[in-house]
């Protein structure tokens, strides 16, 4: 570490209480965002309260060091970028006050736009504004950047639901303000006093911007003066970007959520009628206005099969309204006119549907809220970039700027997505470059000025509600002219040294757009030859001939093959911080929703290893400690790569990131030992009556936790008195069947072989029913999951040869592999191919499948036997995160649907939390609880008897967090068949119980 980081280090650890990191490894985290650019920050500090941000805004005014407050890291524009002092309020300072019935709350900068609607939604109000990052955007950002979204004919802006603010200025002078008479003493009637000289001196240039759309940027002065003559500071500093003060907290006003609310899809042959015809819908009153072009109705197709059928292939656009209503009746009949009415005459929509039900609504706003973050799926040399991302003109002209701007496009030869707030003549673009060619970086220039000219052509603004920052700045002095000195004396009223912030919305120096961008082009690439990674910029190998110091080489511990090689995997990440959400619909990154710090991300670890691979972070820093802790806040769930709208492979770069560690350090005695379970639990199982009074033993539990860090409040399964494998070899199981009909593998995980036998007896019973052969050949072994969640991919990969070189032979015999565990089938389809660079691998996953996803496919086929006895009982379901990855359609539900009687009860509570053998380990413990507690709260509210899940892991925690006894679906089906009597007692027990 640098000497004068080490220093500001150590100064700021000593007078705040929150965390302080200015180690190369935390400040690579934090150098991008969602934008394409990349700053390192000197340090980084996450305040705990507002003391805390005095005291960091003094130390930076004493030693003359830059401050950029950061939330979420969700702009797209890099305004939270910079290389002084970062402020992350995201992690602390997150609470919020409901003040009784007046509809105003206060709220702390780091709080989410969607938990605070999550708590004020049973008071049946919400707070108007709603940028498409609700989800993860805080509340500091949304008034940073004066955010507004879909509904601003509704609800307005940030700066238009504001009451007070509590700031610390660049004195570090803690204060609260509202409304203040310019006469009244203190700072802010000094700074209410300045902003009305300048607001007369320059009332000229204002004027001429008030023809700007109402959507527009800028240090904004209209609106802020009272009858009174009072001076609005709240509403003034909202949307400055954090450049004339910082934000701590705010009161905002809140509105009664609608009654009613509908919803209505028109679909056009072209853009340009599209354009119009929300112009014209503008006379029926609508609260939402949005429009799509062609490409993202495409992509929306293409990544959703929700969407295929909804959206019709000769769509070019779409126009999104929505409308509110007091009553149901009425709102369907305002529906009706406004269908009809925009049906007709030229510019007619072709095709159109509504809806008023909430289900419904909620797919079609999805639509336009999710497709923009799923631009990073796109494969092919150029992407989408959002350096052009906000723009506004009036709204009545906004067809003749969208032609105007398309034609600009195709001079420069460019394509690009177009969606646009259209109700008020907000658009966002975002044309196709490739980053990495030096034509399309100066292109990006040229675009971003003359795509600016044409809206200012046309009476607009560019940097309206995303932010100017880095993208946008460069652009302003043109925008506003002679106002560009009256912003100039505004920040000097406020921010005499340029400290908050500088570069952005306003400065002396201002980056141009394809400043500071993203390494790409200098990162290294893969030699599936020697799976090592060799420099590919020539511009890195001259810089290390010139220092004399020699090329970094790693060596890659999995396979990378050339469609998805390392360094693409890593930059295919956009930083969008989809995986901070906490809403209730998504899981990911059940880690962060607990630890709620940026290295939990999964982002993060994307930013660590492109900052190895772009030599900003040493090679050998793998190897240390800080990016193992890194690393370790991924416990392999697999929901990232599932809920990623970019579908970014993050469990294979924490694989690569622990392997690193694992390959120079080795393994603690814990990681070691829980790798090799499958071992103790073989011995176990020829002396269950010494292991398991063991395992029930507080003594023996306490010296386990002391000596190997396996946590003495877990109650580890017993093992069973024979495992299944010898049951299996005593029904001659273990012989391959002779015959020509249907036959599966059964792959024994584990838990099935050592702890519950019944389970793979309970398979066996429903393949016989269904007259499919069973075999279980006694070569395989464990998956080896534990072992690559460890990070000992070396361990793993042997026992991947192993089980690979079986299965593919007897997949080429004819066999289909059936596992009961879906960490197996997950290591099967997705970590072995990682593993191994071998076709046998991807035949084997493609051949593999979890036991009721098969059997559930054999019921599409018309295959599966449905003699079926009723069972009479409720049942809880969790749907393991495993399993959502490789069974979206949640087969077990639909399988045991079947079953006369049975009721299943989808419990969604998000992630169990148990995660295979990282929730046994004793450091481990707490938040494993933690996470599961949504989980637990959910199964303990459903007051039912019984659970089921399929993973053997979220069962331990289900019975260790409730009283619920839980059951593996397939148990639950052998039991509907009339088999094994010894199952069907103990269920039958349970159910008259």
């Amino acid at each position: 570490m640098e000497i004068d980081r080490q220093r500001i280090q150590d100064d700021l650890r000593g007078i705040v209480r929150g965390d302080v990191m200015c180690d190369p490894i935390s400040t690579t985290l934090y150098a991008s965002d969602a934008s394409v650019y990349e700053i390192q920050p000197i340090g980084v500090v996450r305040p705990r309260s507002d003391a805390d941000v005095i005291a960091v805004v003094q130390y930076a005014a004493e030693h003359d060091l830059p401050l950029h407050p950061r939330g979420s890291g969700s702009g797209v524009a890099g305004e939270s970028l910079g290389p002084g002092l970062m402020l992350d309020f995201s992690r602390y300072m997150r609470r919020m006050q409901i003040h009784g019935s007046d509809g105003l709350v206060t709220v702390q900068a780091g709080l989410t736009l969607a938990e605070m609607n999550r708590n004020l939604r049973p008071l049946g109000r919400w707070f108007g504004p709603d940028p498409a990052t609700r989800s993860i955007t805080t509340m500091g950002g949304v008034l940073a950047v004066n955010a507004s979204g879909s509904h601003y004919l509704r609800s307005g802006a940030a700066r238009d639901n504001v009451s007070s603010m509590r700031i610390i200025t660049v004195d570090g002078e803690w204060l609260d303000v509202s409304k203040h008479h310019p006469d009244e003493p203190g700072t802010a009637g000094r700074l209410a006093r300045g902003l009305l000289e300048i607001r007369s001196k320059f009332e000229s240039s204002l004027q001429a911007l008030e023809q700007a759309p109402p959507a527009r940027g800028g240090y904004r002065l209209d609106g802020i003066v009272d009858n009174e003559g009072r001076v609005d500071l709240a509403k003034f500093l909202t949307g400055t970007q954090g450049t004339l003060a910082v934000v701590a907290n705010a009161t905002v006003r809140t509105e009664a959520i609608p009654g009613h609310r509908g919803v209505i899809l028109l679909f056009y042959h072209r853009l340009e009628s599209a354009a119009r015809s929300a112009v014209h819908s503008l006379e029926y009153g609508p609260v939402a206005c949005d429009l799509m072009g062609r490409r993202l109705l495409d992509i929306a197709r293409e990544t959703e099969r929700q969407f295929d059928a909804l959206l019709p292939r000769a769509s070019e656009a779409m126009l999104l309204l929505e409308l509110q209503g007091d009553s149901l009746e009425e709102l369907e009949n305002r529906i009706q006119i406004v269908r009809r009415e925009l049906s007709r005459g030229d510019d007619a929509a072709f095709s159109s549907v509504a809806t008023t039900d909430q289900q419904t609504r909620d797919q079609y706003w999805s639509l336009c809220r999710r497709v923009t973050p799923r631009l990073s799926r796109l494969k092919g040399s150029g992407m989408p970039i959002p350096f052009t991302e906000d723009i506004a003109v009036p709204a009545e002209r906004l067809p003749e700027a969208l032609a105007a701007i398309q034609g600009n496009l195709r001079d420069n030869e460019c394509t690009a997505t177009i969606f646009a707030h259209a109700g008020h003549g907000q658009l966002h673009l975002r044309p196709f470059l490739d980053l990495s060619r030096a034509e399309d970086r100066q292109k990006m220039n040229r675009v971003a000025y003359e795509i600016a000219e044409v809206v200012w052509t046309f009476g607009g603004q560019v940097g309206v509600e995303h932010a100017a920052g880095l993208s946008r700045s460069a652009l302003l002095p043109t925008q506003f002219r002679e106002y560009w000195s009256a912003m100039g004396q505004i920040k000097r009223l406020f921010d005499p040294q340029h400290r908050l912030n500088p570069g952005k919305l306003f400065g002396a120096v201002l980056q141009q757009p394809n400043d500071n961008l993203r390494p790409v082009g200098e990162t290294v690439e893969i030699s599936s030859e020697t799976r090592t990674l060799v420099p590919a910029s020539e511009r890195v190998v001259q810089m290390a001939r010139l220092s004399r110091a020699s090329v970094p080489e790693l060596p890659v511990l999995q396979h990378w093959p050339p469609n998805e090689m390392i360094d693409d995997v890593v930059q295919s990440c956009n930083g969008c911080a989809r995986c901070r959400t906490t809403a209730d619909s998504e899981r990911q990154c059940p880690v962060f929703r607990t630890m709620r710090t940026e290295e939990a991300t999964p982002r993060a670890k994307a930013n660590l290893l492109r900052g190895v691979l772009s030599g900003k972070v040493s090679v050998e820093s793998l190897a240390g400690d800080r990016a193992k802790a890194v690393a370790d806040l991924c416990f392999n769930c697999h929901q990232c790569r599932l809920e990623c709208p970019a579908s970014v492979d993050i469990p294979k770069i924490v694989g690569e990131l622990k392997a690193q560690y694992v390959a120079t350090n080795g393994q603690p005695v814990s990681d070691r030992l829980l790798g090799r379970l499958d071992t103790v639990a073989a011995i176990g199982s020829r002396m269950p009556w010494l292991f398991n009074p063991l395992l029930r033993n507080p003594l023996a539990r306490w010296f386990a936790e002391k000596l190997f860090g396996i946590s003495s409040a877990r109650e580890l399964p017993p093992i069973a008195s024979g495992s299944f494998m010898r049951y299996a070899a005593r029904r001659r199981w273990t012989k391959p069947p002779a015959g020509d009909g249907a036959k599966v593998l059964y792959f024994v995980d584990h838990y099935a072989n050592y702890h519950d036998p019944d389970l793979g007896r309970a398979l066996a019973e429903v393949l016989q029913q269904n007259g499919i052969a069973i075999y279980v050949p006694t070569a395989q072994s464990g998956s080896g999951m534990a072992r690559i969640t460890a990070g000992d991919l070396k361990g793993a990969r042997r026992i991947a040869r192993r089980n690979v070189r079986m299965l593919s032979d007897a997949v080429r015999s004819g066999y289909k592999i059936v596992a009961t565990e879906p960490a197996a089938v997950l290591c099967l389809k997705h970590e072995y191919p990682n593993l191994l660079d071998d076709e046998d691998a991807h035949l084997v996953a493609k051949n593999s499948y979890e036991a009721c996803e098969y059997f559930y496919s054999l019921q599409r086929d018309g295959n599966l036997d449905l003699d079926l006895h009723p069972v009479e009982v409720e049942f809880a379901y969790h749907q393991p995160c495993h399993l959502r990855v490789l069974d979206p359609d949640v087969s077990s539900v639909r399988l045991l649907q079947l079953i006369p009687g049975l009721t299943m009860r989808h419990i969604e509570g998000g992630c169990s939390g148990m995660a295979g053998t990282w929730g046994l380990q004793r450091k481990n413990y707490r938040n494993s609880l933690r996470i599961g507690w949504p989980m637990i709260s959910a199964m303990r509210g459903s007051n039912l008897p019984l659970s089921c899940t399929e993973c053997s892991s979220c069962k331990m925690q289900i019975e260790h967090g409730t009283e619920s006894r839980t059951l593996h679906p397939i148990k639950i089906l052998a039991y509907a068949y009339g088999r094994l009597p010894k199952i069907a007692d103990q269920l039958a027990s349970t159910v008259d119980a």
